[in-house]
């Protein structure tokens, strides 16, 4: 079983007198320094000088540096620039002001696990990772509550990395709902995983072949959307709340016999070996070489790729019936 930490398993002492410099003030940066500070933490934003951030950050009241100048500064260094930046970043502005004892803090594993960053022996890395959007991880923590998170140690050079990691996961709020111990390994390897094969990837193509057959089967494409797509977002709100069998509890019978029957017929022991193979190359360090030879090449695939889905059937038809729902303007 796993370890889950709740607010009354961590003492947030060990980050007295310390100070925090978040880097990067996007979705994760505003919200986890913002509940930080909240709690009563020291901390700092170091963004690029004179940028949309920079300014954010100040007129949000923060003291705002330049990476460099925030990473002299403190004593952690919570990294939350997107994962592709990070590399360059730390080499140019964080590497040479780290000394002995500092920490390094990360929202996800990549660049560790995979080794584009390699941190010197004598500093803590570890991990402070919310499942959920900032917006939400601000939201929850302004409402009383919190997001649940998870926390690893990569390197504990002053034995008291996990409690730092803890520390900071109960000033953003987590602990509030629960923190769950585990490795930058694992934290990578399962969020790639479940990015390609379900969240991400899964779901749109499943959506997208499903409207697909519909149209070819002669249906309107309106229709295909509401059945292929718009539904989908109430499926997975009920999944969500109540679980599978809450979901199909508050379905039509025919819904439930239909899709329990069908269901398997369609992701078959076929797609589970597609997704085994998806598995592989993340484990095994081809996708993320492949994605950071792509990203350092100019990202022309994705680019194209982005190109494509925008220019789908689907994408034209749901923002019609976005437009008629009012979701969209």
């Amino acid at each position: 079983m796993v370890k889950v930490y709740y607010d009354q398993d961590v003492d947030m002492g060990v980050l007295r007198d310390k100070t925090i410099a978040v880097i990067g003030y996007g979705s994760q940066g505003h919200a986890q320094a913002q509940n930080m500070r909240d709690s009563g933490l020291d901390v700092i934003i170091g963004v690029r000088p004179g940028g949309p951030s920079w300014n954010k950050a100040k007129q949000d009241g923060f003291e705002v540096f330049s990476i460099e100048e925030a990473s002299k500064r403190a004593d952690i260094i919570h990294i939350l620039i997107p994962d592709m930046a990070q590399p360059e970043v730390y080499e140019k502005s964080i590497a040479p002001n780290l000394s002995e004892g500092k920490a390094l803090g990360f929202a996800h594993g990549f660049n560790i696990h995979f080794k584009t960053i390699v941190p010197p022996p004598y500093v803590d890395v570890i991990m402070v990772a919310p499942k959920a959007p900032g917006v939400k991880v601000r939201e929850s923590y302004v409402a009383g509550f919190g997001t649940p998170a998870l926390v690893a140690v990569y390197q504990d050079y002053t034995g008291e990395a996990l409690a730092k990691a803890l520390a900071m996961a109960k000033a953003i709020g987590a602990t509030r709902a629960g923190v769950i111990e585990t490795t930058f390994k694992d934290e990578t390897e399962s969020d790639l995983i479940g990015e390609q094969t379900v969240l991400v990837g899964g779901l749109i193509e499943l959506i997208k072949a499903g409207f697909e057959i519909l149209v070819e089967a002669g249906y309107p494409p309106e229709l295909a959307y509401f059945e292929a797509c718009n539904e989908a977002k109430l499926i997975m709100d009920l999944i969500y709340e109540r679980g599978f069998t809450g979901m199909l509890q508050a379905v039509s019978d025919t819904a439930k016999y239909g899709g329990l029957t069908v269901g398997p017929r369609v992701i078959d022991e076929h797609v589970k070996e597609n997704m085994r193979k998806a598995v592989e190359r993340v484990k095994n360090g081809e996708f993320a070489e492949e994605w950071i030879e792509e990203y350092r090449s100019g990202a022309k695939t994705l680019k194209r790729l982005m190109e494509e889905i925008s220019n789908h059937e689907i994408e034209r038809v749901g923002r019609v019936i976005r437009r008629m729902a009012g979701i969209e303007k």
